[in-house]
């Protein structure tokens, strides 16, 4: 069975409010699609975890300190996610190593350590399963020409290539909690792995269905 990685943003999981209902039909999505693929799903630590690591930087905590805040976080919407499939992992992996070992249908995790972000999470999980698709699932419909939550006028790029996305933003770990589509590293994986990437907002299910299956979506492919 081929194997698909998705990494699903904090924010998707859990904004202000807790969504009850998105979160079933999420974990009921997830179980249709691992009849016909391998699913390793990362879970990120979205607002609440920026919360935590903005009050720890206020406090003066090291940034390792913040990033460990930010990953207990993860680890704690993993096991969300996890308790409502009755097909996966109950204990949260602490490394990629761990989850590869796991032989469920879906295997959910979250961060693992300091510098070390969702994302890279998944792209290297993406790399050594040989995965046929990386899929990351964010709050917004992809990647934008500049920031949509900003600019009314910001237009959605249906196609990037990885290399004007390093040109742009580098591939270097920058501080903890920061709040963009991906982080750097992660791009560095995708580029010398060659892995299909796909950014679509995780809270339209529909779409993520789409780019999960490999089918035409509303949001951005990454070009490798």
């Amino acid at each position: 069975m081929k194997t698909v990685v998705v990494s699903i943003g904090g924010s998707v999981v859990l904004s202000q409010e807790a969504d009850e209902l998105f979160l079933r039909n999420l974990a009921a999505l997830f179980k249709k699609i691992s009849n016909n693929y391998k699913l390793f799903v990362i879970v990120g630590g979205g607002t609440i975890a920026r919360r935590y690591i903005q009050l720890g930087r206020d406090l003066g905590f090291d940034e390792d300190t913040l990033d460990l805040l930010g990953i207990d976080v993860t680890r704690v919407n993993a096991r969300i996610i996890t308790n409502l499939l009755d097909i996966s992992n109950k204990e949260i992996p602490h490394t990629t190593s761990d989850a590869l070992k796991l032989n469920f249908p879906i295997v959910v995790m979250g961060g693992t350590d300091p510098k070390h972000s969702t994302d890279l999470v998944g792209a290297e999980l993406a790399e050594k399963t040989h995965a046929i698709r990386f899929v990351n699932a964010t709050n917004v419909d992809g990647i934008y020409d500049k920031d949509p939550n900003i600019y009314k006028d910001a237009k959605q790029l249906k196609e990037i290539s990885i290399d004007k996305l390093i040109a742009h933003y580098g591939t270097t770990w920058g501080t903890a909690g920061k709040n963009i589509f991906m982080d750097e590293p992660a791009l560095d994986v995708i580029k010398n792995a060659k892995i299909s990437t796909f950014i679509v907002n995780g809270k339209r299910l529909d779409q993520l269905e789409k780019a999960i299956r490999g089918q035409p979506f509303d949001g951005t492919t990454i070009l490798v």
